[in-house]
Formats: C-alpha cells, sequence, structure tokens
C-alpha cells in the first residue's frame, strides 16, 4: 500500500531523492525499475524503538551491510538450486518469459556474493525457512 508498505514514487521523483542523498542504499534493479530506503524512514522507525528488516536483493544488502556494519545482520534466502526457483517462479505465472529469464539470470549472478552475507537460509519447506530464520535474528537482538 502506497504511503505504508512502500512509496511509489515517479522516476523524476526518485532520481531528485537521489540527487538529495535520501536514500541509505538504492539501485536499478531492473531497467526503469527502482528501489531505495529512504533513511528518513529508517530514522523514524528507530525512533520509535523498533527494529529493521530490510528485503533487498544482493547488491542492496552488502551495501546496507556496508553502511551499518555489526549493527546489521546481513542473510541470504535463497533456493534449493535454480531449477527449482525456475519452477517456483513459472508454478506462479506472475512473470512473462523475458523477465524470467532475467530473474534466474540475475538471481545465478547473485550467488556468487553468498560469502559475503552473514547467515545463508536454504527455503526449502516455508515453515522450517521461516523458523531458522527466527532462530538466527532472535539470536543476533540477544547479543545488540
Amino acid at each position: 500500500m502506497d504511503g505504508k508498505d512502500y512509496y511509489f514514487l515517479t522516476q523524476e521523483e526518485f532520481k531528485l531523492h537521489i540527487d538529495n542523498g535520501d536514500f541509505i542504499e538504492w539501485e536499478e534493479v531492473y531497467e526503469g525499475d527502482f528501489y531505495g530506503t529512504l533513511k528518513s524512514e529508517i530514522n523514524s522507525i528507530w525512533d520509535s524503538g523498533r527494529h529493521v528488516i530490510f528485503d533487498v536483493d544482493v547488491k542492496g544488502g552488502l551495501n546496507l551491510k556496508e553502511y551499518f556494519g555489526d549493527r546489521a545482520l546481513a542473510i541470504f534466502v535463497k533456493a534449493p538450486s535454480l531449477e527449482v526457483l525456475s519452477e517456483r517462479l513459472v508454478a506462479r505465472d506472475t512473470e512473462e518469459k523475458d523477465k524470467l529469464s532475467t530473474r534466474l539470470f540475475k538471481a545465478e549472478f547473485e550467488l556468487k556474493f553468498e560469502d559475503k552475507f552473514d547467515h545463508t537460509i536454504v527455503n526449502e519447506e516455508l515453515s522450517a525457512t521461516l523458523t531458522e530464520a527466527e532462530r538466527v535474528v532472535s539470536e543476533f537482538l540477544r547479543t545488540e
């Protein structure tokens, strides 16, 4: 929902925020599709005493880890294999063929950066994946 979950900006608005240094991280994930994290949103969440969870691509994750250092836990979430990822994306029936190919190519490329993250979770079975994610995050928060 615009203004709650995300802010949907025009390319011009987005580029203005880039020029103003308003983002902690940003990326043109796919041609013409920009994603970023506004510093003001993070500060607002922290000021309210809550933690922030990012769902970003690998480049965004690495940028966030560099920005926050040990204050951040970087988790690499991956499918059991590229074949399984392809099957899942095809089963969703939400991707056009050219976009599907682009996503799979990007996923294969991103695997090269897995070792730069603090922890890897293989998303084989959703409930087990969620349990492991909760465990890893809880351990991290206890060490803060």
